[in-house]
C-alpha cells in the first residue's frame, strides 16, 4: 500500500489499494453472494414451492374468532388452537391478504376433543369462488365437499364415510387447481373431483370462514401444522389427471 502525498494541504490522506487487492476483494464479495445463494437452496427442497406457515403454535396471529352465533371459546393451548364446542359452530378465520386461490396445496392436523359431527371443516378458496371440505358431519361419518352444483357434502359425488376417533391427530391434505379439487386423510385420497363445469360454493354456515378458516358443530376440535404453499407446474400437471 502506498500514501499518496502530493500535497498533504489539499485534504485528507488518500490510501490507494493496488489492483490486486481490488481484484481480491471483488472476488471474496462474488463468494459471498454464492454461499448465501447455496444456503437458499438447501433451505428449499429441490423442485418444491416455499411453504406459508399459517399457525406459529403461539398465537392467533393471523387469524381471529369467527363471529358464529353462541360459539365456543378459541384459545391456543400446547401449540395448538382449541376450538371450545359452541351452539352450534365455533371456529376461525384468516386476516391474512396474501394467500393463493388456485394452483396451491393446504395441509393441517386436527383432532376431536369432543362431540360427534366435523372437528375442523376447512373453507377454501377455488378460484373466485369458495368450498367446504366438512371433515366428519352428520353425525360423524361424512366426508366431503360442501357445496358443488348446490348439494351438500352429504349427497354430491366426494361424499365419503370415513370413522374418525377422539383424541387422534388426523392429517389432511388439499389440492387446488383451475380444473381438479383433491382432498387426503392420513395420505389417503378420498376426493378427486374436476369442478370446471360444476357451481362451486359453500352453504350459508359456513360463509363467515370465508377465505379461509376452520368450524367445529357442537363438537370441540383441535388444530395445528396449518401450512400453505404454491404447486409447482408437475404438481398441478398430476393433480389434474383424473383416472
Amino acid at each position: 500500500m502506498r500514501i499518496d502525498r502530493t500535497d498533504l494541504r489539499a485534504g485528507p490522506i488518500r490510501l490507494i489499494l493496488p489492483r490486486r487487492w481490488a481484484v481480491a476483494a471483488g472476488a471474496m464479495g462474488l463468494l459471498m453472494v454464492a454461499m448465501a445463494a447455496g444456503q437458499g437452496a438447501r433451505d428449499q427442497p429441490a423442485g418444491q414451492t416455499r411453504r406459508l406457515v399459517l399457525f406459529d403454535g403461539k398465537s392467533l396471529d393471523g387469524w381471529k374468532k369467527t363471529d358464529f352465533y353462541h360459539a365456543g371459546e378459541v384459545k391456543v393451548e400446547n401449540g395448538t388452537i382449541v376450538l371450545k364446542a359452541g351452539g352450534s359452530m365455533t371456529g376461525i378465520t384468516t386476516t391474512r391478504q396474501d394467500l393463493p386461490r388456485t394452483g396451491y396445496e393446504l395441509s393441517y392436523e386436527a383432532m376431536r376433543l369432543s362431540g360427534v359431527d366435523f372437528f375442523a371443516a376447512a373453507t377454501f378458496p377455488v378460484g373466485k369462488s369458495f368450498i367446504t371440505l366438512v371433515n366428519g358431519g352428520w353425525g360423524g361419518h361424512v366426508t366431503g365437499l360442501s357445496s358443488l352444483n348446490g348439494m351438500d357434502a352429504s349427497e354430491n359425488e366426494t361424499t365419503q364415510g370415513y370413522q374418525y376417533q377422539d383424541k387422534t391427530w388426523y392429517r389432511f391434505r388439499v389440492r387446488v387447481t383451475d380444473a381438479v379439487i383433491r382432498c387426503w386423510v392420513n395420505d389417503k385420497e378420498l376426493i378427486a373431483v374436476n369442478h370446471q363445469d360444476k357451481q362451486v360454493g359453500t352453504r350459508i354456515e359456513t360463509r363467515a370462514n370465508e377465505p379461509l378458516g376452520f368450524a367445529t358443530w357442537e363438537t370441540g376440535g383441535a388444530l395445528r401444522n396449518i401450512e400453505i404453499r404454491h404447486l409447482t407446474p408437475a404438481e398441478i400437471t398430476a393433480t389434474n389427471q383424473i383416472d
